[in-house]
């Protein structure tokens, strides 16, 4: 197929690959505009244009597309029999969706209509999902509510964090693609309509996403730890400063007996360090960074803190 590709970040990268390989015609690339970033404040090209000028493909960086005359030009004078869209970070006009006799192609990840929006991946995780998975649809005006095409399940490990499962879903539908172009062309792919009464929503993520609330369970908080990584993280407040918990394992109700009972208070003993939580349970911080300190183990922390059981979190 001729194909006009939408994406921007790492995890379109492997669905263009693919497409490539499977010997599709990509006739323009199109993503995000190079932008300023890290401290030197230095010009970050995208790695879908990395990728893409690697393999000697076109690549445009529209600032806008949705009354952009002169890339509304280009698209009809290629007249693609596809548009794939792929973490793009762009609304899709009307008359972008209309264009191509397949229609505009996105890979979601994952199981829609479950967590619809900017940070499935984050949330499936965070909320302690046992799979997850990528879909590819036909997109509409809508968000994430298009025709369901094909969709393939992924086992979450109860240890792995989103960062672990974000190349393991971006290569899943990175084939998954490839074979939704395959079905359609073959006439063997039945579009599915989603049923909007099994929605859940995937927010984009806020550094207020990462505060813990001790009075959650200690698996509620580790399963958040894990979904928010690599940002915004877990993180409370001590001694009004952020302190940042960079590794933490949930201890089940009666692990530690006695002690205090007040949701964020500390136990400090032997080098380690433990905060009460929800319904009994305890977390232990392993790894933590205080604001304008480097990261540490707990141990390492506490020789230099004057930490005592009864302190506590969150104030």
């Amino acid at each position: 197929m001729k194909i006009v590709f939408c994406g921007t970040p790492s995890f379109a990268v492997p669905t263009l690959k693919a497409v490539l390989r499977a010997g599709h015609h990509v006739a323009l690339v199109v993503t995000q505009p190079d932008r300023s970033g890290g401290r030197g404040m230095t010009l970050i090209t995208p790695p879908v244009k990395q990728t893409a000028l690697a393999a000697g493909l076109p690549v445009v960086q529209p600032e806008k597309i949705k009354k952009n005359e002169e890339f509304r030009a280009l698209l009809e004078r290629i007249a693609p029999d596809v548009i794939l869209v792929v973490a793009y970070g762009r609304i899709i006009p009307k008359w972008m969706l209309d264009l191509p006799r397949y229609g505009n192609l996105n890979l979601h990840a994952s199981l829609l209509p479950k967590y619809r929006g900017a940070a499935p991946i984050q949330w499936a995780v965070a909320n302690g999902e046992p799979e997850t998975g990528a879909t590819t649809m036909r997109l509409d005006e809508g968000l994430d509510t298009g025709d369901i095409l094909l969709q393939r399940t992924l086992p979450i490990a109860p240890d792995q964090t989103s960062e672990d499962v974000f190349p393991l879903l971006s290569e899943l539908g990175a084939a998954l693609m490839v074979e939704t172009l395959e079905g359609l062309a073959a006439g063997t792919i039945i579009p599915r309509k989603q049923d909007g009464a099994l929605a859940t929503h995937a927010p984009i993520l806020t550094r207020d996403d990462g505060r813990m609330d001790f009075t959650q369970p200690a698996m509620t908080l580790y399963n958040r730890w894990r979904g928010f990584q690599p940002w915004p993280g877990a993180w409370t407040m001590l001694s009004k400063k952020k302190f940042v918990a960079q590794r933490l394992m949930p201890l089940d109700a009666g692990s530690l007996s006695g002690g205090p009972d007040e949701p964020g208070t500390l136990r400090v003993e032997q080098g380690r360090m433990f905060v009460r939580c929800g319904e009994g349970t305890w977390l232990e911080l392993v790894e933590v960074q205080l604001e304008g300190k480097k990261r540490m183990s707990a141990a390492e922390f506490l020789r230099g803190q004057r930490l005592q059981t009864g302190d506590r979190l969150g104030v």
